[in-house]
């Protein structure tokens, strides 16, 4: 492994350390009230499906899928934050932008570069692959922009992906916009990764059989 990854998994290490801490400290009943997860006593984990994938938490140690050296640090990371922080608010239906979450405007070109360029880029030429990986996701298709869909990121929340195409004017762009409840279990900063996240997962969809 490149010394740069070596030092970059140290640093991802670190919040998924500080967050076992605040999960060890809250009781089973009060994570399972605010949040739409399974909770299975016999084997003391609570289930958390992820875009179609069942990860694991073990209770009380905030151990995400243990035993499984390919998941990433952030990703567990996310999944104990929608843990930790949910408050078991449903969405309306109307979705809403990365800017309108607390300190979204603070942390937009971030988010920009990080996610919404990259899904542009990704899948400029390639919207027929984009659809395919969706699908995969039972996403509901949508009526937006040249292509669109809605997807289930986590039990109750869902993400729109639009993507627009290139013409005479602009490039490809794309934009992800977040269920209305969002903003009651995620911070803008915890946002990037949801969007890291998909992205990771509709490439990983795209290009497998």
């Amino acid at each position: 492994m490149k010394p740069e990854a070596v030092i970059e998994k140290r640093k991802d290490k670190i919040p998924y350390e500080y967050y076992k801490e605040e999960f060890k400290a809250l009781s089973a009943e009060f994570i399972l009230g605010n949040s739409a997860v399974l909770f299975h006593e016999t084997e003391n984990v609570f289930k958390v499906n992820l875009l179609g994938d069942i990860h694991t938490v073990s209770y009380p140690s905030g151990e995400v899928d243990e035993g499984n050296p390919n998941i990433k640090y952030s990703l567990k990371t996310l999944i104990l934050r929608y843990l930790l922080s949910g408050k078991d608010i449903e969405g309306t239906g109307k979705m809403i932008n990365y800017r309108d979450v607390q300190d979204g405007n603070l942390y937009y070109h971030n988010f920009y570069g990080r996610c919404l360029l990259r899904l542009a880029k990704t899948f400029k030429n390639k919207f027929d692959l984009l659809a395919i990986a969706l699908e995969k996701l039972d996403a509901e298709r949508l009526d937006l922009g040249d292509l669109s869909y809605r997807v289930r990121f986590l039990p109750n929340i869902y993400l729109d992906i639009i993507m627009y195409a290139q013409d005479e004017e602009f490039s490809a762009s794309a934009q992800i916009l977040f269920s209305d409840n969002v903003p009651f279990y995620f911070s803008a900063e915890d946002l990037a990764f949801v969007g890291d996240t998909i992205n990771d997962k509709l490439v990983k969809l795209a290009y497998s059989n």
